[in-house]
């Protein structure tokens, strides 16, 4: 009767890769960890790209926020996930099997992945597997900033000196398909203090002026309008530039078309003022998250998040309406370095 059994059992049909895929595809990504532990099958198929692909085509793309924190009892730099629960009870949480980050490195998402640039080389960590790659060598000194990718290329700038008086920037091009760098003609005789990427150009804020440069077409361009403000990390939320205005508690955005500032409305009352002047913002499915620093006491310092939507309406006015704001972080020795949007 057991051997009966035994036979049976060995020779029930095993489901086809595809729809195995294909069932997996409609499991949420949270569930995906444990999935991963049950065999090397179901480990290589979380990691394949057929799925993400599959995801993708069925629309169930999740998206998730990612921060670099520095810890300065430990001095390291660990990258962490926005860890969502009921109640908004949101919670960043640092990924344990990812080493320490090296210090004195720009972070740009591209995909399912983050690139991180420092001044002899670049690393990636796949976000779908929390696993770290090394990539090509590029240029020392090439890591002061890196404003985002366009069509798959990451720009990083840095400075130079064009004499013994002058400065400057100039950018150099790392290719995520072949790992090679390349320099452009694209260079400026000033220092740069902040650059964003917004849809295929590069906006960047300038000591005396502030320039938008067109990669496709090689092409300058200047905006005194963008340079009337003194934006400073700031990002992209589709094709409008948003950052926090620190001192006077208000969220500002530039739309490049109509070449003018506005103050996002509907936040008066509701947008939260931090109690130090250190203030993150990035683009999340959308809408806009903001990370604050507050100071709870003895030395220490909470992270506090915003997830702020926003809506256009009629004549160009934009507004916004905070959905929850809340620390997310317990142990008050962390300072947020930096935060990413990750879709996958």
């Amino acid at each position: 009767m057991s051997s009966k059994v035994t036979t049976e059992k060995e020779q029930s049909p095993v489901l086809p890769y595809e729809i195995i895929v294909d069932i997996v595809t409609r499991v949420p990504r949270c569930y995906y960890p444990t999935i991963s532990l049950v065999s090397k099958s179901f480990q290589s198929i979380i990691a394949s790209h057929e799925l993400y692909t599959s995801r993708s085509l069925l629309g169930r793309t999740e998206h998730y926020l990612y921060a670099v924190l520095y810890n300065y009892n430990t001095y390291d730099y660990r990258l962490c996930i926005l860890r969502r629960k009921v109640n908004n009870n949101n919670h960043l949480v640092i990924i344990r099997s990812l080493p320490c980050m090296p210090c004195s490195v720009s972070y740009v998402p591209l995909g399912s992945k983050i690139y991180a640039v420092d001044s002899s080389s670049s690393l990636s960590i796949d976000c779908r597997s929390h696993k770290v790659q090394p990539n090509s060598r590029i240029p020392k000194h090439m890591y002061e900033k890196v404003p985002g990718n366009i069509n798959g290329k990451i720009y990083v700038t840095e400075n130079w000196q064009v004499s013994w008086d002058r400065w400057g920037k100039r950018v150099m091009v790392l290719d995520t398909e072949t790992q090679m760098t390349r320099k452009p003609n694209m260079e400026q005789d000033q220092l740069w203090y902040d650059a964003v990427v917004m849809e295929d150009k590069i906006y960047m804020r300038g000591s005396k002026n502030s320039f938008v440069y067109v990669p496709k077409e090689s092409k300058w361009e200047s905006d005194g309008m963008l340079n009337s403000k003194d934006w400073e990390n700031a990002c992209a939320v589709g094709d409008l530039l948003y950052y926090y205005d620190v001192y006077k508690n208000k969220l500002r955005v530039y739309d490049p078309k109509q070449r003018c500032w506005r103050v996002v409305n509907g936040l008066e009352k509701s947008l939260p003022r931090p109690n130090t002047l250190l203030a993150n913002m990035v683009s999340y499915d959308g809408k806009l998250a903001m990370f604050f620093h507050k100071n709870v006491g003895k030395g220490l310092i909470s992270i506090w998040c915003a997830e702020i939507a926003l809506e256009r309406r009629q004549r160009g006015e934009i507004w916004g309406k905070v959905l929850w704001y809340d620390a997310v972080t317990d142990d008050g020795s962390f300072v947020m370095v930096k935060c990413l949007g990750v879709t996958m």
